[in-house]
This record gives C-alpha cells, structure tokens and sequence, in this order.
C-alpha cells in the first residue's frame, strides 16, 4: 500500500468518525435541548421570586454577552456578510428573547405557575401546523395532525392533574399567550429566513437585540428590587448557560435540519418534563394522572416526528415545490 493510499485511508476512517459523531449529536439533540428548556421553567420562576422579572432578563442578557465576549475575540467568528442577514438574525432575537422570555417572565412575575406557561406554550405546534403550509411550504398529514392532538391532550391532562394546586390570573394568561406567539413566529421565520452561521456570531447578534430591546421596557415599566440570594445567583448562571446558549444553539440547529412542524413537536413533552422538574426542585406535586399525561404526550410526539424522516441541508431554504412559479 503506497503512502498516499495509506493517507486516503486515513482521511475517510477520519471523516467516517466525524459522520458518527455528528449523527449521535443529531440524534442527542432532542433530548438535551427538552431538557434544558424544560428546566428553564422552574429556575425562571425561582429567579423571579427574587428580581424584578424584565431587570431579571436583562440581567441575563448582560451576562450572556460577557460571556460570549471572550469567545468573540478568542474564535474570532465569520460575521454575516449582508444587512439583511444581520436583520433576519435579529428579528429571531427579540421574538424568541424579548417577546418570548419576556412575557414568559412577567406571566411567572403574576403568579402564574411553570407549569401553566408551559402548557400555553405547548400550542405552538398546532399554529405553526396552521401556518407552515402558507410560510414554509410544508403539507402536514393526517397522521401527524392526530399526533399533534395526542400532545395537546397529553400535556393538558398534565396540568389538569396538578390543578389543585396551581393558581392562574388572566393577565398571566395573556401574557402566556404572547409568548406562544412570540416563539411561533420566531420558529417559522428561522425556517424561512435562516441560513447557517457561526453559532457565536448569531447569539451576539440575538442576545444584544434582546438587550436592546428588553432594557427599555425594563426602565419604563420594571423596577430596580433585587434581592441578591444563592438562589438567584444559581437561577442566573443556569439561565445564562443552560437556557441562553446551548439550548438555543441546539434549537435553532434543529429547525434549519428538520422541518419547523416536527422540532415545534417536541414542546408537547415541555409541559409534563417542566412539571416533573418542578417536582423536584420546587416541591410541586405530581400526581398519577400527571403521569398518564406524560404517557400521552410522548406517544403524540413519536407521531409527529417518526424515526426515518430525512433532514434537510443546513441552511436550505424552504421547499419551493409548494410555490408556483412566476416565470
């Protein structure tokens, strides 16, 4: 065997590794981003309980970009190249930052429980099943639309089975709601606009948009209350790590990979995954038909995202077989 032989097969064996490690990390992706998000609900709601909810998240913006500061300069990322780049990345920031965690702070602030929001939340599928074909060219089926209703009935009875001890205001409703549109039209403009870069140049752009954005609301309308506790510290740092870039790496990750309807799935199993989490760190009960809930919920989302699918190119844009040409 002559030594570029040797050398060619020393290049495939490598990128033969490289294909296996990136399909686990596909596969991991799911699971890991369920649950960081879903732990996200019950550590927002401990921080909170301790600042003020929009001087909460722009405290947590701060720190992100200190954070990522250091790795701007270090790894030195390729930026977009156009305006309208820039653009597109930010408006995903302020829906799914300011709009999204915003109102989802503030419906915490209210006193509407982690896991009420989570349940609001858990709608998305069904709008963004509404609106994909129209926006993103995707045709959804009947098998995922009975899938889409195995979910929701899931992660209501979820809620249902803690409704003793759970409280909700209607202004935290509403803001709940907000929410759920906020992160449905940030799925499906990241689907129709989104294009692949570097995951530190995008949060850059995402979390300084949710900066600017968040801190104005919180100096017309917040207040400066803190009161500094190991509790809020720790709720920061998850929030900041956790929550802030890695599960928002790996959402956007997989909604550029798969169609918007499929990873939109997977908030069904926020719901019943945030109640058990606030189970254990919050003490909340979680009843046997809380777990019939999570039962349902899992099987609605097997429906709605069934193994085999092939994901998209990175990047790729939507489907244009859905759209008629004008030539």
């Amino acid at each position: 065997m002559t030594s570029e032989t040797t050398a060619r097969t020393a290049r495939s064996g490598e990128a033969a590794g490289a294909d296996e490690a990136n399909g686990w990390l596909v596969r991991l992706s799911p699971v890991l981003f369920l649950l960081l998000w879903s732990l996200g609900f019950p550590v927002a709601k401990i921080g909170t309980a301790h600042a003020d909810p929009l001087l909460f998240l722009t405290m947590r913006y701060g720190l992100v970009l200190a954070v990522l500061a250091p790795l701007v300069l270090w790894l030195r990322p390729d930026w977009p190249s156009r305006a309208v780049e820039w653009l597109h990345i930010a408006v995903v920031g302020v829906l799914i930052q300011t709009v999204y965690f915003g109102l989802c702070y503030v419906a915490f602030a209210l006193g509407t429980s982690a896991g009420t929001v989570a349940l609001v939340v858990s709608l998305q599928p069904v709008l963004v099943a509404l609106l994909a074909p129209a926006l993103v060219g995707e045709v959804i089926g009947l098998k995922r639309w009975i899938g889409f209703a195995l979910g929701f009935t899931g992660a209501v009875i979820v809620i249902l089975g803690r409704s003793s001890v759970e409280t909700t205001s209607v202004a935290g409703l509403v803001c709940a709601l907000g929410a759920l549109l906020g992160m449905t039209f940030a799925t499906l403009y990241e689907k129709r606009f989104g294009r692949t870069q570097h995951p530190v140049a995008a949060n850059v752009i995402q979390y300084a948009a949710g900066l600017v954005t968040t801190l104005p609301l919180a100096l017309a309308f917040g207040t400066a209350a803190v009161s500094w506790s190991p509790e809020l510290v720790a709720a920061l740092a998850y929030l900041v790590i956790g929550n802030s870039l890695v599960a928002i790496t790996l959402l956007l990750a997989m909604i550029r990979r798969g169609e918007a309807s499929r990873v939109s799935a997977l908030f069904y199993l926020v719901p019943p995954t945030a109640a058990l989490l606030a189970w254990v760190l919050l003490d909340e009960a979680m009843p046997p038909l809380a777990w019939a809930g999570m039962a349902v919920a899992a099987v609605g989302v097997a429906m709605v995202s069934p193994r085999g699918a092939r994901p998209e190119r990175a990047g790729a844009p939507a489907p244009v077989k859905a759209r008629k040409s004008r030539a």
